[in-house]
């Protein structure tokens, strides 16, 4: 690589608390890729992150830079990462969250590989979902590590290679736990251009897979087998709060259903008319649609009643004409 290409590394944050923060913060400083700039996506902090974030930028003012909404709104994820992205110089753009990290050799091993793959819109590998992390080198308070160790995303049935659209939504719809975590992508500034930023009526849920939707379609990706970076599982945590209070499992129900309906309209405007994708949508659209139906035919109660009728059609029919 004879010139390094700059990278955008957006962070985006709301009251992040400290701690977490700056571990997010100095993962990407820990990076053994050293053409990058951090910018600090700010949705209106009334924490001490804000303080955090503006030290941090005037400390580097070479490296680092703090973006805010107009008058300090918080506006939701996806209105801040486009603020990010509207503030970003480089190449390439990558994501994290406040509260997780980078492992040191991420943009060193992903830039090379989408520099090698001209074609591919973005990239991304498995995320470690990361229960284990540890507080002051002693295991956290909150820590289901003897319940539940860590472990890795899926993303993929098909990995280190170049996949065509519209390959991994045809995955995702068929099993929504295939998908790849913000934090691991790193994509081409291009591509906003081309088919346009988050969409920001979806402030916290399915966010990413609304924008990942949008690239599926269109452009081939590049789906390794690394993990590069670490979802720090807490119980301050977004959905852990959620599942804490019992409307976890309710939130994604309503935030899956959000997602189809959008890609269903999405599909509709562009004139997109995959008919493989278009079954995929209606099978992942049929049990909010049909529930009971649903629930009849996943139960198998459907082919118990279809059995039934038959016997009694059997038994209505005269001897002479009875199967």
């Amino acid at each position: 690589m004879n010139k390094k290409p700059l990278v955008s590394c957006i962070i985006i944050f709301f009251n992040a608390g400290e701690k977490f923060f700056i571990e997010a913060i100095e993962s990407i400083f820990a990076q053994t890729y050293d053409k990058w700039e951090l910018l600090l996506a700010d949705d209106g902090s009334s924490d001490e992150s804000s303080a955090i974030a503006l030290r941090y930028a005037q400390q580097y003012p070479e490296k680092v830079r703090y973006v805010e909404h107009e008058g300090h709104q918080n506006r939701g994820m996806s209105a801040t990462r486009n603020l990010g992205i509207r503030h970003a110089q480089g190449d390439y753009i990558a994501f994290l969250d406040a509260d997780d990290i980078w492992v040191p050799h991420k943009l060193e091993q992903q830039v090379p590989i989408l520099e090698l793959h001209p074609e591919a819109a973005m990239l991304y590998g498995r995320t470690q979902f990361w229960f284990s992390w540890t507080e002051n080198n002693l295991i956290s308070s909150w820590n289901p590590i003897n319940e539940q160790g860590d472990f890795m995303t899926i993303t993929s049935i098909q990995f280190d290679r170049l996949l065509k659209p519209p390959t991994q939504l045809l995955l995702f719809l068929q099993n929504k736990e295939i998908y790849p975590c913000t934090c691991s992508i790193l994509i081409r500034r291009q591509v906003f251009d081309d088919i346009g930023t988050f969409e920001e009526n979806f402030r916290n849920a399915h966010e990413d897979m609304v924008f990942h939707s949008k690239v599926f379609l269109k452009a081939p990706v590049y789906v390794s087998s690394e993990c590069w970076d670490k979802y720090r599982m807490h119980p301050d945590s977004y959905w852990r709060r959620a599942d804490m209070q019992g409307k976890g499992v309710e939130i994604r129900r309503i935030g899956h259903i959000k997602y189809l309906t959008w890609l269903e309209n999405y599909l509709s405007e562009k004139e997109i008319k995959d008919p493989v994708v278009w079954k995929e949508l209606k099978k992942a659209l049929w049990p909010y649609r049909y529930p009971l139906l649903h629930g009849i035919v996943h139960s198998h109660g459907l082919i118990k009643i279809i059995g039934l009728g038959k016997r009694i059609a059997r038994w209505m029919l005269p001897t002479s004409i009875r199967l």
